[in-house]
């Protein structure tokens, strides 16, 4: 593969050069697009940056060993050798992708140096002296790893015009770029005649050729054009605004080295599928560029199981149905055989990824979705106390994580945690919500997981246990100062609980604000204001009038009510007042006093804001779900409440729907 076209002829200093004999088959709408990060926008500039041999790597940091001395890092054994992995390699040993996963005595026999990573034992997390001895035993950490991580990313981050970042996380040592705005504005900067729009003002106009017919790809891999097109044809605005990709990724990867003494590959193309293929094709600290004419050639010359979504069961089952891997083969499958053989939509995109067709945002978050701590047994364990033995490491690990995350200061926690045990070829999970309205700590997530193993156990069958993992996600953030609305509002068991008669109790010995079963529930005149805001309870001090809803409790839900009438239902005899004489303005509801009528108007309000913050006013020209379903069939005082804003007939061009 070449790493450079050939010179070819040169045009005019300015793109209005080229105007009187050739246009660009992009056109100034193109150009607009790559300001706003338009996925299907032609000049889309996305790149991957993937850091070598990262543990390894990390080791010599931390160490000092010399670039040119081999590392190889130990992480766990297989059989009575330890596995190898990661093992950063001088390229003279001519490791193709700087990785290797081999056994120790075949490594001391290339390596000077055999690391450990930082181990958990049973009560702490360090570097130990015994830690080649305990790595079949106690558990990797990849705090230091995570550390080392967050400060590449940092070094990234700065190199980057603050306005102008879109970056996604994609692993412990991986990310993607999309520099499309950021090439966008150098474009204008370097050609000023771009800026200044399409002469006539139409969009769709098509832009001046480049003005320039060669580049300098410096030491960049340059994938060979596609056997249609030729090198010294002149390039296009595509080819542009890659070169200055290019150059941005290449001073990116100079300031990690320089600052931090990290090496990274990357790989920079049009979009994600291929860009991270290209950080893969020429490893260790190398970047590959894939202009558009040049993705077939790229794509030809590897099998399709190595592409994104493709690796694992859809790849397989791609590969047995045409009995093949290659992508050069599959390009003659028409995209309506795929499409019998695995549906419409997983067709059409298999079709596409074979062609180098992808149109997935990069999204920018910086913020985890989940944390795992996973640790595989060689031979497997045999009891319920080994198991929870590795379940508190797990928590120490997670809870470590958390804090950082800033559960302590409500900042984020997680709502699920998930324990998923393997014995054999069957694996079991067991997943539990995480109760809210409590601080999170080291206890309550081993609680919760020790009752998780014990659902698993129970089901028999699971010694010996070949692997463990506990995680936890569905993060949400947390608010400071003013509570949101769902901090009002009681969900699942303790909602259910508080229909059965059970009480909250925030002092009890345990402090762990679960609900007591067996004793009676306060009145709901006495609960304070959370009595209000619980999805299964309705106001306070409600009378239903002579023919409303009073039966109801004792003879089950009318098919005709609302949901908001059934829970008015659910309330307790002991809780209506027998007579009413104050009328809620918004529902008509009779109430018994001034107090009850401002609880239940704080009610309303709370409804309202539950609703809004679910998005459930979809148009401004609609009432809320609470202003439609009011939470009574009581009798109204006074004639009903107008209904602003409800159109009288569907618009031409509308049409009624039937919501059941």
């Amino acid at each position: 593969m070449s790493t450079s076209p050939p010179p070819q002829r040169s045009r005019a200093a300015s793109p209005e050069g080229g105007l009187s004999r050739k246009r660009s088959q992009f056109t100034y709408r193109n150009l607009g697009q790559m300001a706003s990060y338009i996925p299907s926008c032609p000049l889309r500039v996305i790149a991957h940056i993937d850091l070598d041999c990262f543990y390894a790597q990390a080791e010599m940091v931390r160490l000092g060993v010399p670039e040119d001395q081999p590392l190889a890092v130990q992480q766990w054994w297989v059989g009575s050798f330890p596995s190898l992995s990661l093992a950063c390699l001088p390229t003279f040993y001519h490791i193709s992708d700087g990785e290797l996963t081999i056994d120790g005595a075949k490594a001391r026999a290339h390596c000077c140096e055999l690391s450990s990573p930082c181990l958990w034992n049973w009560s702490d997390v360090a570097y130990r002296d015994d830690s080649a001895e305990k790595i079949g035993t106690d558990k990797v950490s990849l705090d230091p790893y995570r550390l080392e991580s967050r400060r590449i990313f940092a070094v990234i981050k700065q190199h980057l015009p603050s306005h102008l970042q879109k970056m996604e996380k994609a692993g412990i040592d991986e990310l993607f770029l999309d520099l499309s705005a950021h090439v966008h504005a150098v474009l204008l900067e370097r050609f000023p005649e771009l800026a200044a729009g399409p002469p006539g003002g139409d969009l769709l106009e098509r832009l001046p050729m480049p003005p320039v017919s060669a580049f300098d790809w410096q030491a960049d891999a340059l994938i060979d054009l596609d056997d249609e097109h030729a090198e010294f044809d002149d390039p296009d605005w595509d080819d542009v605004a890659l070169h200055a990709a290019s150059e941005i990724v290449r001073n990116i990867r100079a300031a990690v080295r320089d600052e931090l003494r990290y090496t990274c590959a990357a790989g920079i193309s049009k979009n994600k599928l291929l860009s991270k293929l290209g950080s893969a094709h020429k490893k260790p600290n190398q970047q590959t560029v894939i202009r558009s004419r040049a993705t077939q050639r790229f794509l030809s010359g590897i099998k399709f199981t190595k592409f994104r979504n493709l690796g694992g069961k859809l790849g397989e089952q791609v590969s047995q149905t045409f009995n093949t891997e290659s992508v050069q083969e599959l390009l003659a499958v028409p995209v309506e055989q795929l499409q019998q053989k695995f549906g419409d939509d997983t067709g059409v995109w298999v079709y596409n990824t074979l062609r180098g067709i992808d149109a997935s945002e990069v999204n920018s978050r910086t913020q985890i979705k989940s944390m795992l701590s996973a640790k595989s047994f060689r031979p497997g364990i045999s009891t319920v106390e080994q198991a929870m033995r590795w379940l508190k490491i797990f928590v120490a690990d997670i809870f470590a994580r958390l804090v950082e995350e800033g559960v302590l200061e409500n900042k984020r926690r997680p709502k699920t945690i998930n324990l998923h045990h393997r014995h054999d070829s069957q694996t079991r999970s067991r997943q539990s919500p995480i109760p809210l309205g409590r601080s999170l700590d080291e206890s309550t997530l081993f609680g919760l997981a020790q009752h998780l193993l014990n659902q698993i156990v129970q089901d028999g069958q699971v010694w010996p246990c070949s692997h463990l993992s506990l995680s936890v996600g569905g993060f949400e953030d947390g608010i400071s100062g003013n509570m949101g609305i769902d901090g009002f509002l009681l969900k699942g068991e303790a909602a259910q609980a508080l229909n059965l008669g059970v009480r909250v109790r925030s002092g009890s010995p345990d402090n762990s604000g679960l609900p007591q079963l067996g004793e009676k529930r306060r009145r709901l005149d006495e609960g304070g204001i959370q009595r209000f805001f619980t999805k299964d309870i309705t106001p306070p001090s409600v009378r239903a009038p002579k023919g409303g809803r009073e039966g109801a409790a004792d003879n089950g839900h009318d098919s005709a009510t609302t949901p908001d009438q059934e829970l008015l239902a659910q309330t307790n005899d002991e809780d209506l007042a027998v007579h009413g004489s104050d009328p809620c303005e918004r529902c008509g509801v009779v109430l018994e006093n001034g107090e009850a009528l401002q609880n239940h108007q704080d009610w309303h309000f709370a409804k309202d804001l539950q609703e809004s913050e679910r998005g459930t006013t979809v148009f401004g020209n609609q009432p809320s779900a609470a202003a439609r379903n009011p939470p009574s069939g009581a009798r109204k005082a006074g004639p009903a409440a107008k209904r602003p804003g409800r159109p009288k007939k569907t618009e031409r061009g509308q049409q009624k729907l039937s919501f059941g």
